[in-house]
């Protein structure tokens, strides 16, 4: 990398880390672009370099914050040996909500800003070259599937909005049990919904 990318690189991931720091504190709505470049210490239309607006780093935030999850659930996942894949998947789950319990405000940015539009463009492309692929643990989880799955996409679409709203107020106000509490609960539904969608060939 040349010294003219790593200079674009560094204004692009502090514009991040600045949005990422206001929205949390903040929210999105009471913040202006004005208030990100001049705390990133940027030039107003370097922000226009990277994103159209706001909403659009907003946007990139929700899938890098949500790439990193993966890469360090993946990255532990690697370190197992001999799950099954149902296993699997749910020790993915499993670390993430881990890692979001421990990091509160990082659950509520993504909690509330996450949508399958966000996460299916992450799916397609990334914008951010230092991000997990997406498309890889998603080919990675069908492929690794002992049966056929019929719908795969929406069995994603299904798991991740199920385990994205029921974590929140566990983890945040132990209601409607605590985290802990819920978790058989919630993988044994992640397995059911995993059930509906295989083919008995």
């Amino acid at each position: 990398m040349g010294k003219l990318d790593a200079n674009k690189k560094k204004k692009r991931e502090s514009l991040l880390n600045t949005a990422f720091s206001i929205f949390t504190s903040k929210g999105v709505s009471q913040t202006s672009i004005s208030e990100i470049v001049e705390k990133a210490g940027v030039a107003k239309g370097t922000f226009y370099l990277y994103f159209k607006d706001k909403y659009d780093i907003k946007n990139k935030l929700v899938a890098h914050k949500s790439s990193l999850l993966f890469k360090n659930a993946i990255e532990e996942l690697s370190k197992q040996s001999e799950l099954e894949y149902m296993e699997k998947i749910i020790f993915i789950i499993d670390n993430i909500i881990n890692q979001l319990n421990e990091n509160q405000s990082l659950l509520t940015f993504i909690s509330k800003n996450l949508s399958w539009g966000i996460f299916k463009n992450a799916l397609i492309s990334s914008d951010n070259e230092d991000d997990y692929n997406f498309k890889n643990i998603y080919d990675a989880m069908i492929s690794d599937s002992p049966k056929k799955l019929k719908d795969p996409e929406v069995m994603i679409f299904m798991i991740i909005e199920l385990v994205s709203s029921t974590i929140y107020s566990s983890i945040l106000y132990d209601e409607p049990v605590s985290l802990e509490e819920l978790k058989p609960y919630l993988y044994d539904t992640v397995k059911n919904i995993i059930r509906q969608h295989e083919i008995d060939e």
